[in-house]
């Protein structure tokens, strides 16, 4: 059988540049890499979003993020390309809670994103922060997925997702194949410390959908006149000359990376163009006609794929890994003995 590849993004909301750039883009292109060797599941963890965020929009972002995954050029037709919401699948909840009685509370009390997202473990954090990480095993688990593309925050959840998986074994056979160690997955799929988009009024923060300030972000849904604006704008600093430091000159480094990202040109290629210029006006408004041009080009795209092609796109995604994870779960469940 073929080594599966699983990732996902959530679609809490509208995205950003950061959010493209750093995770849509860089998913369509692992996908067409690997696909003819692998499985590559992309999947809407709605389950996931529900725990920061509930206002009745979570059908319309998830349409909206398939679509914005189908106009980058994800080939949603190649056999083993996977696209499917998690919702949908009822053994990511069912396995959750046969893991959850192999985990201890020790363990996904010393989750980092734990402690960060519930203020420290507050009492009045919802059980859906705190049992985040099993769900992800479960995800994980179902498909027997061996790479799984994370920032570096997640690493400790991918462990783990080992540790229960690796535990089970132990006890019952080898009823799951645990996901490559973090050091694997880094190897694998070539990641370096994650793309980060920087705020364009703040640089030294990364951008964020959800700032207040509607000029420290690029929001794809942005009118490309106006996003380009925003780079017009954008922090920058009183070195007076271009050069990539992302400490002392986090402002230009940001605009550089994002020339590289939007042109397909390599980075050092633009940095060794722009290195020693004074003249950050005329960078700026390289981007920002870039920009301009990309948001064009990427909206329309967007505009003709209609809510129909992206259901049909889920739904038979949905129907072919129902049947791998519903048979997991079968082999699970009759592991542990509630099924014969």
């Amino acid at each position: 059988m073929k080594n599966t590849i699983l990732t996902g993004v959530r679609v809490n909301g509208e995205l950003t540049l950061g959010n493209f750039l750093g995770a849509i883009f860089p998913i369509v292109q692992l996908a067409a890499k690997h696909a003819d060797e692998y499985n590559v599941n992309i999947f809407v963890p709605d389950l996931h979003t529900i725990i920061a965020e509930v206002d009745g929009k979570l059908h319309e972002n998830t349409m909206k993020s398939i679509k914005y995954y189908m106009a980058t050029g994800l080939d949603t037709k190649h056999p083993n390309i996977h696209v499917y919401r998690q919702s949908y699948i009822p053994a990511h909840s069912e396995l959750t809670w046969i893991l959850d009685c192999f985990a201890t509370m020790g363990e996904t009390s010393r989750m980092i994103q734990y402690k960060e997202k519930s203020d420290g473990g507050k009492e009045s954090a919802n059980v859906g922060i705190f049992n985040y990480p099993i769900l992800m095993a479960a995800d994980i688990l179902l498909y027997s997925a061996k790479y799984v593309p994370v920032g570096e925050d997640q690493f400790q959840h991918l462990e783990l997702t080992r540790d229960i998986a690796l535990r089970m074994n132990k006890k019952f056979g080898e009823i799951f194949v645990p996901p490559a160690p973090s050091r694997e997955q880094v190897e694998f799929m070539s990641l370096d410390e994650g793309l980060r988009i920087r705020d364009l009024v703040h640089p030294e923060k990364k951008m964020s959908k959800s700032s207040r300030n509607e000029n420290a972000k690029i929001m794809l849904s942005d009118r490309p006149e106006a996003a380009a604006k925003k780079i017009m704008s954008a922090t920058t600093d009183s070195v007076g000359k271009i050069q990539f430091d992302m400490f002392n000159q986090a402002g230009i480094s940001n605009l550089l990376q994002i020339l590289s990202l939007l042109k397909r040109e390599p980075l050092q290629d633009v940095i060794a163009r722009w290195t020693g210029e004074s003249s950050y006006g005329d960078l700026k408004q390289e981007v920002a006609v870039a920009l301009k041009h990309f948001l064009q080009d990427f909206q329309e795209k967007v505009a003709e794929i209609s809510d129909k092609t992206v259901l049909e796109v889920l739904e038979e995604g949905e129907a072919r890994m129902r049947k791998v994870a519903d048979a997991k779960l079968l082999e699970v469940q009759k592991a542990v003995g509630i099924r014969r």
